[in-house]
């Protein structure tokens, strides 16, 4: 016991005498301490023990002065400053989901007033922290706390937007959809078929802007998980349609008319990607009020409110 007693007083002196040291600059300006210079470098008498308490004080005093302003800038994410600092962060690396003002591409349109996975800044900050699972939305761990809050207040800032007032006729989008055969592809409110993405919520996910994009160039951000791809087998028939699943041997394929098929690669003369097309004919030949009817019809659609 003693011997441990004494090992515990010598390391404790150690490390208290490199505090005074570090520390005297400061704690010396102070008119109310003064450390005793004559003293030995690692005595530890009763007055050293206080006056190195007292330099241990106002050291952690000084420590924590400093850090206040650090700290009112981690906490603090709505300020003009942390908003534009937000945007930059969300531009460099969300954008290319989520558009780079939030109305959705690959990802759902984020300029609305209420996020399905987060209700404020918080609840944005935690699916940076861990993503959404199943999803391509990944954590983003090379971000900082503070940058995740500034992006967090940028995406919560983005649904306090006016909300835009679309030129189309609803009801005549209706019909429209109905008389182009979307529904052969699509299901909206429970009706069609799910060769395509479901359209029942499409409103609350995508633009004005990108649907009409969608519409008119349905190959330049394929939806994910709707991949087209091509296959030719080695008695020359050619079979194209969705990339249902895929690994390292085997390819599955849903085509248009709802027939499935799986093929082992090593018996196929030819397989192919075809990141840039879709199954899905563009609506170029429709008139411009046309597109901003169907539009108009597209963008009501927002499921169970």
């Amino acid at each position: 016991m003693t011997r441990w007693y004494r090992k515990e007083r010598s390391t404790t002196g150690y490390k208290l005498a490199s505090l005074r040291d570090a520390y005297r600059p400061q704690v010396e300006s102070l008119p109310f301490f003064k450390i005793p210079s004559n003293r030995p470098r690692f005595s530890l008498t009763l007055s050293n023990v206080t006056v190195l308490s007292r330099m241990s004080f106002v050291a952690l005093i000084w420590t924590a002065l400093t850090m206040v302003p650090a700290l009112a800038q981690t906490t603090s994410s709505s300020s003009p400053a942390d908003l534009a600092r937000g945007k930059k962060l969300f531009q460099g690396q969300c954008a290319l989901c989520h558009g780079q003002t939030g109305e959705g591409a690959r990802g759902p349109n984020l300029a609305r007033p209420k996020l399905v996975h987060a209700a404020d800044e918080a609840g944005v900050v935690r699916l940076l922290d861990n993503g959404i699972p199943g999803t391509e939305m990944s954590a983003f761990w090379q971000m900082t706390p503070n940058e995740k809050r500034q992006v967090a207040a940028y995406v919560i800032s983005l649904g306090k937007t006016a909300t835009e007032t679309l030129p189309g006729d609803p009801e005549r989008g209706r019909a429209l959809y109905a008389a182009q055969g979307c529904a052969n592809c699509h299901i909206a409110g429970g009706n069609g078929n799910a060769f395509g993405p479901e359209l029942s919520d499409v409103g609350a996910r995508r633009s004005a802007a990108n649907l009409r994009e969608h519409l008119t160039n349905p190959g330049k951000n394929p939806p994910d998980g709707f991949m087209m791809v091509q296959v030719t087998t080695r008695d020359g028939k050619k079979i194209a349609g969705i990339r249902k699943n895929e690994d390292t041997f085997t390819i599955q394929i849903l085509d248009a008319g709802g027939h499935s098929y799986s093929f082992r690669k090593s018996a196929l003369a030819e397989f192919k990607k075809l990141p840039n097309a879709s199954p899905m004919p563009s609506f170029r030949s429709l008139s411009s009020a046309q597109l901003d009817d169907l539009v108009a019809y597209l963008a009501g659609m927002r499921g169970a409110q």
